[in-house]
C-alpha cells in the first residue's frame, strides 16, 4: 500500500471563476495556468458540507477532451488530501454526463459504498483541443448539477482562496485499466477504482426500454439506422448498445471513436455541425443520397444532447420532447404506469404544453438550466422534460440524456411498427406529421451567436433588463412597427 503526504499550497484568486448553469468553461490555456484548476476544485470542496467530502466517494470523469487526463490526476490527488475515502473513474477517464448521473444514483461499490457527488470534466457541445475549450462542474448526490446555493458558494470561495490541499507525492493512477489502487495517507486509506465506463449505464437503459422490441425493429431489412457520436464520449457506449445489445450493423455508427479534439470538429448535434450525418440522411446541400437511412441521430461531446432525423426529415427538439411525452406510456415500459408530469425550458416551443393539456398532465415551464428540471423530478412532479437546445431527458437520472432520447425514439418506432415490419414502415416523418394533425404544429426560431464578446453581451442584457421597467412603451413601439409593415 503506497503512502502519501498532504501539502498546503499557497495560491491567489483568479478573476472570472464563476460557474454558469453548466459549470465553469474556459479555454484550455486558462485552465493550464498554475493553480487555476486547483483553486476551483478546492473552492468546491470548501463549499460542500464536511460529510460530503471526508470519507466520501466521488466520481471523477468526463468526455475525454484535451486536458482531461491531467485534470483527473490533479483532482484525484486533491481528493485524497481533502479526506475523500475513494474516487471512481471511468476507464480511460470517459463517462458521459448522463452516465455520471446514473453512476451516482445507481452504482454500489464492492464494499457497499455509493457516490455522493462528482467532478464532471466537459465543455459540453463546444470544441476541444489545445486551443479550444475545457470545463468542469460538480454534481450532487441526486446525480444533478449543483444548485445555485452551492455554485454561489464556490464562486465566493474562488474570490478569497489563499491555499489548497494536494497529495503531491501520490503517484499518477493508470486510468486505462480497470481495477482498484489503494493508498494510505494521514487520515487513513484512500482508494481509486477505475471501472468500465458503459456497464452501469447500459444496465439502466435496459431497465427502461424494451430492448427486444428495438432489436426486432433494427433486424428488419426495411429499417436502416445511423448514429453519429461526433467523436464525443457517446462513442464509448455506441457499439455496446446499438451493435452488441440491439444488433445494429457496425457500419451504422459514425465518428464513434472518442477523441481529445473531437476529430477537429464541433461536437454540437445540429444541422450545422453534424455535417456527415446530415448528408447521409439526405438533408445536405450537396447531391442528395439515393436512399438515406430511415432513422438518424447524433449526440454531442458529453452525450447529453441529441438530434433526431428521419429520412430527409428534421425533428425539432421542441417537437421531439412533445412526441416522446405523447407516446411514452404506450412505447416505453418505464412509463407504463403513467407520467407524473412534463416540463420544458422557457425558450422551448409550446408543443409540449398542448400534449400536457390533452393528456391531463401536470405541466411546468422552467428557466434555462437542467437543475430546475431536477428540482421537479426530486419532488415527484416530472417524468419527461426537454429544451430547444437539443436536450431531452426523464427522471431516470438528473441530467439530459442524448442516448436515452435516441432509444426513446427507437422505442416509439418499434411500437408503431410492431405489426408492420412486413409491410410499409411507419416512418419518423409519419409520426411527426400525425402528431401535428393531433396536437397542431408549433413554430419557433433559434439563433446561435458564437464567440460573442462577453462584455458586449452583458451590456446588451443589462439594457434589456432596463427596458423591462418600461414594457408598455416597448410594446407600444412593437405594435406600431408591426402595423407599419402592413
Amino acid at each position: 500500500m503506497v503512502l502519501f503526504n498532504v501539502s498546503r499550497v499557497e495560491t491567489t484568486p483568479f478573476d472570472g471563476q464563476k460557474p454558469g448553469t453548466s459549470g465553469l468553461r474556459k479555454k484550455v490555456k486558462v485552465f493550464v495556468q498554475p493553480h487555476y484548476l486547483h483553486n476551483f476544485v478546492q473552492s468546491t470542496f470548501n463549499a460542500l458540507t464536511v460529510e460530503k467530502v471526508r470519507g466520501a466517494t466521488l466520481v471523477v470523469s468526463g468526455d475525454g477532451r484535451y486536458f482531461s487526463k491531467e485534470a483527473i490526476q490533479i483532482i484525484t490527488k486533491m481528493s485524497a488530501a481533502n479526506g475523500v475515502r475513494r474516487v471512481w473513474i471511468g476507464q480511460n477517464g470517459l463517462l458521459s454526463t448522463p452516465a455520471v448521473s446514473a453512476v451516482i444514483r445507481e452504482r454500489v461499490g464492492a464494499d457497499g459504498s455509493r457516490a455522493t457527488g462528482a467532478f464532471i470534466l466537459t465543455a459540453s457541445h463546444n470544441p476541444g483541443g489545445p486551443h479550444e475549450d475545457f470545463g468542469i462542474k460538480y454534481n450532487m448526490e441526486n446525480g444533478g448539477p449543483a444548485p445555485e446555493g452551492i455554485t454561489d458558494k464556490i464562486y465566493e470561495n474562488t474570490t478569497t482562496i489563499n491555499e489548497y490541499l494536494i497529495a503531491s507525492d501520490l503517484p499518477d493512477v493508470d486510468i486505462t485499466t480497470t481495477g482498484v489502487t489503494s493508498f494510505t495517507g494521514p487520515e487513513g486509506p484512500f482508494d481509486v477504482e477505475v471501472f468500465d465506463s458503459a456497464s452501469d449505464y447500459i444496465k439502466l437503459m435496459k431497465s427502461i426500454f424494451d430492448f427486444e422490441s428495438i432489436r426486432k425493429l433494427l433486424s428488419s431489412p426495411k429499417f436502416t439506422f445511423c448514429y453519429d457520436a461526433l467523436h464525443g464520449v457517446g462513442g464509448a457506449y455506441a457499439k455496446s448498445i446499438f451493435v452488441d445489445e440491439l444488433g445494429a450493423q457496425e457500419s451504422s455508427l459514425l465518428n464513434c471513436t472518442p477523441k481529445e479534439d473531437f476529430g477537429g470538429g464541433h461536437p454540437d448535434p445540429n444541422l450545422t455541425y453534424a455535417k456527415e450525418l446530415v448528408a447521409r440522411m439526405g438533408l445536405g446541400k450537396s447531391e442528395p443520397q439515393d436512399d438515406p437511412p430511415e432513422f438518424g441521430a447524433a449526440s454531442d461531446g458529453d452525450a447529453d444532447r441529441n438530434m433526431i432525423l428521419g429520412k430527409r426529415f428534421f425533428v425539432t427538439p421542441s417537437d421531439s420532447v412533445a412526441i416522446i411525452a405523447a407516446n411514452a406510456v404506450e412505447a416505453i415500459p418505464y412509463f407504463s404506469a403513467g407520467l407524473k408530469g412534463v416540463a420544458r425550458s422557457m425558450p422551448t416551443s409550446a408543443a409540449l404544453d398542448v400534449v400536457a393539456k390533452h393528456l391531463n398532465l401536470k405541466f411546468f415551464e422552467v428557466p434555462t438550466g437542467w437543475k430546475f428540471f431536477g428540482n421537479l423530478m426530486d419532488a415527484g412532479l416530472c417524468s419527461v422534460c426537454g429544451e430547444e437546445s437539443f436536450g431531452t431527458g426523464s427522471d431516470h437520472i438528473r441530467e439530459k440524456d442524448g442516448i436515452w432520447a435516441v432509444l426513446a425514439w427507437l422505442s416509439i418506432l418499434a411500437y408503431k411498427n410492431k405489426d408492420k415490419l412486413e409491410d410499409k414502415l411507419v416512418t419518423v416523418e409519419d409520426i411527426v406529421r400525425q402528431h401535428w394533425a393531433t396536437y397542431g404544429r408549433h413554430y419557433y426560431t433559434r439563433y446561435d451567436y458564437e464567440n460573442v464578446d462577453a462584455g458586449a453581451a452583458k451590456e446588451l442584457m443589462a439594457y434589456l433588463v432596463k427596458l423591462q421597467s418600461s414594457l408598455s412603451e416597448v410594446n407600444q413601439y412593437a405594435n406600431f412597427s408591426i402595423l407599419t409593415l402592413f
